[in-house]
């Protein structure tokens, strides 16, 4: 399955439409290894086609690294409150694995998904920091980069624990455990029981569709070197059985070779789909974790105004000099009140919208990946069959002579 088949409905927008259509294409193409030793890196060329007026012209190529599209990531999750931020891949913890033309290949599609879906967000494809990721020369990503003072900033020792602190708190949050307060909500606790769900659900099938590669990744070595071993037997023998050891040694070499691409059409089409869905439900994860936490300031702030009122009548009833203070006071908190219960109520609305897209797309995204894997299984096997089902006349006749 290819990149624009995948979650990317805006990015499929040819450049070549009519100028009346907007249009805002991206791709993540050519990466390179850059340095050595603990500092090498993958850099890539990021090209952008469009005809939005607020871009600098109608094509761009810039240079980018896996870190500054971590960037745009964490700059879109702290504005856009409430919409659900499409994943990155994570990072490769085991360093042999890093620059292997497999794992280069999955993380640049992975980036192109990311980018794409970005762009084709009708609230997301306005932001600023997308056209500075998208327009920006590679100085420029630098400083900005060096300008955060997020969790990437933490020593190692400190990034652990904050993931474990983060992984707990949205694990409560998502459970309905977190006290002492909660939103109550059936609505809200059925979304919350179904993302846990489901992240349960597309792991195991990520896990399994994983073991599935693996399968056939040893099954098509273990032809091969069945097939090297069958040559030499049939090199050893007479004219008719040795030319038909040497066949069957070729077909399970050419069966070798079957079984290899299926293992990475399923890599690619199957196994990188599920998993970039269970990073999907944790972006949603950590959108309900905001969302936990704006409904929770807006009632500690619906609180604090209240006693507010009670100290400030108070203050009235004794005609203290502090009450020109206290309404100062009060009028600034209640609007503090006002905002968070404004930026509550944006981040349910969108929310709401965002899952309905979520599983439309979801359904999409899944029935191409099972389609995909089915049909690469029908034709795996179909093609097994006739391979050796060729071979059985000659192999018979050696058997009864």
């Amino acid at each position: 399955m290819n990149s624009t088949q995948r979650s990317v409905s805006g990015s499929t927008q040819s450049p070549r439409s009519p100028s009346s259509q907007p249009y805002l294409s991206v791709s993540v193409t050519d990466p390179v290894k850059l340095g050595n030793g603990v500092q090498a890196y993958i850099s890539y060329r990021v090209i952008t086609k469009t005809n939005f007026p607020e871009y600098q012209g109608s094509e761009k190529i810039v240079i980018r690294r896996y870190s500054d599209f971590v960037w745009l990531r964490d700059r879109l999750f702290e504005k856009y409150k409430g919409i659900f931020i499409p994943p990155l891949p994570e990072k490769s913890a085991v360093e042999k694995f890093r620059f292997t033309a497999e794992f280069i290949e999955m993380r640049r599609q992975a980036l192109d998904i990311f980018v794409n879906r970005i762009a084709s967000h009708s609230e997301l494809q306005q932001s600023e920091d997308l056209r500075t990721f998208l327009q920006a020369d590679e100085e420029t990503m630098e400083r900005l980069r060096s300008q955060e003072t997020g969790i990437f900033k933490k020593k190692p020792s400190d990034l652990m624990q904050i993931f474990k602190d983060v992984q707990s708190k949205v694990s409560d949050v998502v459970l309905g455990k977190e006290k002492p307060v909660e939103e109550s909500n059936p609505e809200y606790e059925k979304l919350k029981h179904y993302i846990f769900e489901l992240e349960n659900h597309l792991t195991e099938a990520q896990k399994h569709a994983y073991r599935l590669v693996k399968r056939h990744r040893e099954l098509g070595q273990s032809l091969s070197d069945f097939g090297k071993a069958v040559k030499l037997l049939g090199a050893c023998e007479g004219d008719a059985l040795g030319k038909a050891f040497s066949e069957l040694g070729a077909k399970a070499e050419t069966l070798s070779v079957k079984l290899q691409k299926e293992a990475h059409q399923i890599l690619m089409n199957f196994e990188e789909p599920m998993k970039d869905y269970v990073r999907a439900v944790q972006s949603i994860k950590a959108t309900i974790a905001e969302r936990a936490n704006a409904f929770r300031r807006q009632c500690e702030l619906a609180e604090t105004i209240k006693l507010k009122e009670i100290n400030l009548d108070k203050l009235m009833l004794t005609r203290s000099d502090r009450v020109g203070e206290a309404e100062i006071e009060y009028k600034e908190l209640k609007a503090e009140s006002e905002e968070a219960t404004r930026t509550f109520e944006t981040i349910v609305r969108l929310m709401n919208e965002e899952i309905v897209h979520f599983q439309e797309q979801k359904t999409l995204d899944m029935g191409i990946a099972f389609h995909e894997f089915a049909k690469g299984q029908a034709r795996l096997a179909n093609g097994i069959a006739d391979a050796w089902r060729s071979l059985l006349p000659k192999l018979e006749l050696c058997s009864s002579s």
